[in-house]
């Protein structure tokens, strides 16, 4: 047994391999670690990070392009249809107006076109961001007291205000000059035409374009319920939201509720939204250059000055939304008012 014992102990040397070895040991777990450490979760862009968010505009792009396909088709079987030959025939999609409407477009209405380009982008990235805002970045106050908002409200409701007094001058300026006629209907025949051009629309066989003389129906009813319709609702139903209505006036409130308000508001900003998107692709797409000289240059000449001015205004447009940031807008806030961080 003291053999064994003694023959045994030799062995002990053995183990500083095994300390050696630990350390190697030791750095596979960490490395291990290393490997299997989580990704940093991706940014959100809103409720999506930019990969869904790429993924859901392709998959709306690629439904909205079957969806027109499929209406194309069904609108150029129904141009087949007994009578329909006819009724494109006896309505083109224009009636004449009166022998006093006169054509072209005056200076005042190519400026509140770009006043009204200008303003309704603000206006509507403002709303948006009202509407989704979960932390104010400030707050304004008015000099005279009253509510504390947001500094995007502010901006809101400013330029609602601005964008109140170009659409009155101009429709002051519309009604005084006689080229109402041009946007508001003055014949029954403008339904069954505006159908008409509807259907021509549809089926890519488009209307005629003449802008400079005469709208067609469609454009006139469009134009009118822009102008006369969604814009007063946009304007009634934003003031019944905003600080300047009275809080006190039960009567009124009980009439009015907030809550119907903001159930016609938002969707009368989709409207605008879609309405400018239709607007933009049909001004480019049944002749650009004539279209923009229309309603910046203010000729029925086909040359580029309109695109230019059209390409000034929207330069400007942009500078204006690069400028709607808090740090540029306390300065003009505070002239109004008291800017806070909180």
């Amino acid at each position: 047994m003291v053999e064994t014992v003694a023959e045994a102990e030799p062995a002990a040397p053995a183990s500083p391999p095994a300390v050696t070895a630990t350390p190697a040991s030791v750095a596979q777990p960490a490395a291990a670690e290393k490997a299997v450490k989580p990704k940093a979760e991706a940014k959100l862009y809103g409720a999506r990070t930019l990969a869904q968010w790429i993924k859901r505009v392709l998959l709306i792009a690629v439904g909205a392009v079957a969806a027109a396909a499929i209406l194309v088709l069904a609108a150029r079987g129904v141009t087949t249809l007994p009578g329909v030959p006819e009724f494109l025939e006896r309505y083109p999609g224009e009636y004449h107006l009166p022998e006093t409407a006169e054509p072209g477009f005056p200076w005042w209405a190519q400026w509140s076109h770009f006043l009204n380009i200008f303003l309704i982008v603000l206006i509507i990235r403002s709303g948006y961001q009202v509407r989704t805002q979960q932390k104010p970045p400030a707050f304004w106050t008015p000099k005279r007291g009253g509510k504390k908002i947001s500094i995007n409200l502010w901006l809101h409701q400013s330029l609602d205000a601005i964008w109140l007094v170009n659409g009155l001058v101009f429709v002051v300026l519309l009604v005084a000059s006689g080229h109402w006629m041009r946007i508001v209907p003055t014949s029954w025949e403008v339904f069954p035409n505006a159908l008409s051009a509807l259907l021509q629309y549809m089926t890519l066989d488009w209307p005629v374009e003449n802008g400079w003389v005469n709208y067609n129906s469609l454009q006139q009813l469009m134009y009118f319920l822009v102008v006369f319709i969604a814009a007063p609702l946009a304007a009634i139903t934003g003031v019944r939201m905003s600080e300047f209505w009275p809080k006190n006036a039960k009567s009124l409130n009980r009439i009015y509720p907030v809550e119907v308000a903001r159930a016609i508001h938002f969707p009368t900003m989709l409207f605008f939204v879609l309405f400018i998107l239709i607007h933009v692709f049909l001004v480019f797409a049944t002749g650009a250059l004539r279209n923009l000289n229309h309603m910046f240059g203010g000729t029925d000449m086909v040359n580029w000055v309109g695109f230019w001015l059209f390409a000034a205004a929207i330069a400007i447009t942009a500078a204006g939304w690069y400028a709607a940031r808090p740090i540029l807008l306390a300065p003009i806030a505070k002239l109004f008012g008291q800017v806070s961080s909180r």
